[in-house]
C-alpha cells in the first residue's frame, strides 16, 4: 500500500534543506511536488530518488541505507541510491530520478530526470538462443534480467499454467480473500512480454529435454534449441492418499487458477476444513475467515509452524487466527473426507462443504532426471545455479544450491525471483555465487512476520520484545551461531538481520 496523505512526510526538498542535515552516506526523507523523495549524500555528490518501492509502495525511508543502496522495509526489495534501479527482487521496476544542486550550504531538488532507460552494457557471453522452462518467479525474474542485462538473442519461456506470471504470494492473501482485484494479480500485462521479445508460451507442457542435442522438446512435439536452458519448475502440492481427497471439492492451492476455482466454491459454502498448518495453509485460512466462513484447522503437531518458528512465535500467529474463530484441531490426523465430513483418526468428524490440503510440496525435477541431470531432493546445482550439466541452470523451489556448508532448497518467493536474477547473469557470463539471505514474509489476521535466514536446523530461539504487544524479534540459533530472524512490528531490525546474515 502506498503512501495515502496528501502530503508525504519530511521537508519539501524543491525549497532546499540543508547539506548538513543530508547525513553522509545515508538519506533524508521528504517530498517535492507531492512525491515521497529520497534524498542521499553519497562520496560523489547528492542523488535523488522515488522514495516509495515500487513493489507495494512500501516507504523507503524506513528501510535499510548501505553502501550507496537503499533496501525496503516491506519485503526486502533493493534499489541503487545513485540510479534509482532495482537491483534485486522482488521489485523490478526502478525509482524515478531527480536532478539535485547544491548552492551553498544548501541542496534542492529540481525536476525529475527523463525517464528513458540507460542502454544495457554488452554481456560477457551472448548465447543466441536461452529457453526458460516454468513460468513462476524464477522464471520471470529471468527473462526479466536477461533483457535488462542487455541479452538480444532469441528468449523462449514455456510455462504450464494457463495464466500468465503472477503475485503469487497474493493468492493465499488479499486475492483469495476478496480484497484485491484480479488485475493486481499479473505481474505485468501481454505488451510487456511483446516490447521484450520474450516468447511466452501458455499451457505448454514440456515432454522432454535433449541434454546433448540442446533442444526441449514439448508435449505437441516441437523441438526448441537452446544455448542456454533455465530449468525453474517449481514444486506441486503433495496430495494425501486418503479416501475422498479426490473429490471437485478438494483443493490445493498453488496457481491462480488454483484459487479462482477455492473462491468460486466459497459461493456454496458456509465451512471449510484445513489439512495442515503451514504458512500458506494458515494464510489462506485467514482469508477464507475474512469470507464469514466456518474454519477448521487439522494439523499433526501440538503449535501450527512451530517446527519452523518454535511454540512461541507460531504459538502467537495460532492465537491471532483463534481471535478471529478459527478453530484448530491440534496433534491430529484426517483419516477421510465423504464431500461433507472430514474424519480424523480419533474419531471426530468436522463439517466441511470444501476442504483445503496444504501438507507441503515436492520439487518437480521429473524432466531433468530424465536428462541426465543430477537430481536429489532438487535438481543440484553449483554456487552460480548451474546444474550438472554445463549450460543447463536451475532456480527456485526446484533447485538445491550450496549455502551456509551444506546443500538446501528454499521455498520462498523472493529468493526464486533472486535466483532466477542471479542464473540469468550466469548465463551472461557474471560467474558469480548466489550467496543471498533467504527471505520471506507472512500474512495472519492483519499481522505481518517478516523473517529472513534458514528456518530449519535451530537448537535456539532468543526473543526480544512481547509477541502479545506484536513487537519482537526472535532470533534463530545452531550451535550458537545466528542462522535466522522473525519479527513483527521490526521492519528495520528484520533488515538488519539480513545483512548480518549476509555478512
Amino acid at each position: 500500500m502506498a503512501h495515502t496523505d496528501s502530503v508525504p512526510p519530511g521537508p519539501d526538498l524543491g525549497k532546499g534543506v540543508p547539506l548538513a542535515s543530508v547525513p553522509r552516506g545515508g538519506v533524508l526523507a521528504g517530498h517535492v511536488d507531492g512525491e515521497p523523495v529520497l534524498l542521499s549524500r553519497l562520496d560523489d555528490g547528492c542523488h535523488a530518488v522515488g522514495g516509495s518501492c515500487t513493489h507495494y509502495g512500501a516507504p523507503l525511508g524506513e528501510g535499510l541505507v548501505v553502501d550507496g543502496e537503499v533496501h525496503c522495509p516491506w519485503h526486502h526489495a533493493c534499489f541503487s541510491l545513485r540510479t534509482g534501479e532495482a537491483l534485486r527482487a522482488p521489485a523490478f521496476a526502478p525509482l524515478a530520478r531527480w536532478h539535485t544542486e547544491v548552492v551553498g550550504d544548501t541542496v534542492f531538488v529540481r525536476a525529475q530526470e527523463d525517464a528513458a532507460p540507460a542502454q544495457p552494457s554488452r554481456p560477457r557471453v551472448d548465447p543466441g538462443a536461452i529457453v526458460i522452462v516454468g513460468g513462476g518467479a524464477a522464471g520471470f525474474a529471468a527473462a526479466t534480467r536477461l533483457r535488462d542485462l542487455g541479452f538480444s538473442g532469441r528468449l523462449t519461456m514455456l510455462s504450464a499454467d494457463a495464466d500468465a506470471p503472477c503475485d503469487r504470494p497474493n493468492l493465499s492473501k488479499d486475492y483469495l480473500a476478496g480484497t484485491a482485484d484480479e488485475d493486481w494479480i499479473p505481474l505485468q500485462g501481454p505488451e510487456f512480454y511483446a516490447e521484450h521479445r520474450i516468447d511466452l508460451r501458455l499451457g505448454c507442457e514440456v515432454a522432454a529435454i535433449d541434454a546433448a542435442a540442446r533442444q526441449v522438446v514439448t508435449g505437441s512435439g516441437e523441438r526448441l534449441g537452446f544455448d542456454a536452458l533455465l530449468i525453474a519448475t517449481g514444486a506441486e502440492p503433495r496430495r494425501l492418499p486418503l479416501p475422498g481427497f479426490d473429490r471437485p471439492n478438494v483443493f490445493t492451492l498453488r496457481t491462480l487458477a488454483d484459487a479462482r476455482a477455492m473462491i468460486a466454491a466459497c459461493a456454496n459454502a458456509r465451512s471449510v476444513a484445513f489439512v495442515g498448518a503451514g504458512f500458506i495453509g494458515m494464510e489462506a485460512a485467514g482469508a477464507l475467515r475474512t469470507r464469514g466462513l466456518e474454519v477448521h484447522v487439522v494439523e499433526p503437531g501440538e503449535v501450527p509452524m512451530g517446527r519452523a518458528l518454535g511454540p512461541e512465535v507460531g504459538g502467537f500467529l495460532a492465537g491471532l487466527h483463534r481471535a478471529q474463530g478459527v478453530v484448530f484441531h491440534l496433534g491430529a490426523t484426517a483419516t477421510g473426507f465423504d464431500g461433507r465430513v472430514l474424519t480424523l483418526a480419533d474419531g471426530t468428524t468436522i463439517d466441511a462443504d470444501m476442504l483445503v490440503v496444504g501438507v507441503g510440496v515436492t520439487p518437480r525435477t521429473q524432466l531433468a532426471a530424465a536428462a541426465g541431470l543430477d537430481v536429489d531432493d532438487g535438481i543440484v546445482v553449483d554456487a552460480r545455479l548451474q546444474s550438472s550439466v554445463a549450460g543447463i541452470y536451475a532456480a527456485g523451489d526446484v533447485a538445491r544450491y550450496p549455502h551456509d556448508g551444506q546443500r538446501v532448497r528454499v521455498e520462498h518467493w523472493v529468493h526464486a525471483e533472486r535466483q532466477g536474477q542471479a542464473a540469468a547473469a550466469n548465463m551472461l557470463g557474471a560467474a558469480q555465487a548466489f550467496t543471498d539471505v533467504p527471505f520471506f514474509w507472512t500474512h495472519h489476521q492483519g499481522v505481518e512476520l517478516r523473517c529472513s535466514g534458514t528456518l530449519h536446523g535451530w537448537d535456539e530461539v532468543r526473543i526480544d520484545g512481547e509477541p502479545s504487544a506484536r513487537d519482537f524479534t526472535a532470533r534463530y540459533y545452531r550451535r550458537g551461531k545466528l542462522v535466522a530472524g522473525a519479527s513483527v512490528g521490526r521492519d528495520l531490525e528484520n533488515l538488519s538481520i539480513e545483512a548480518e546474515l549476509r555478512g
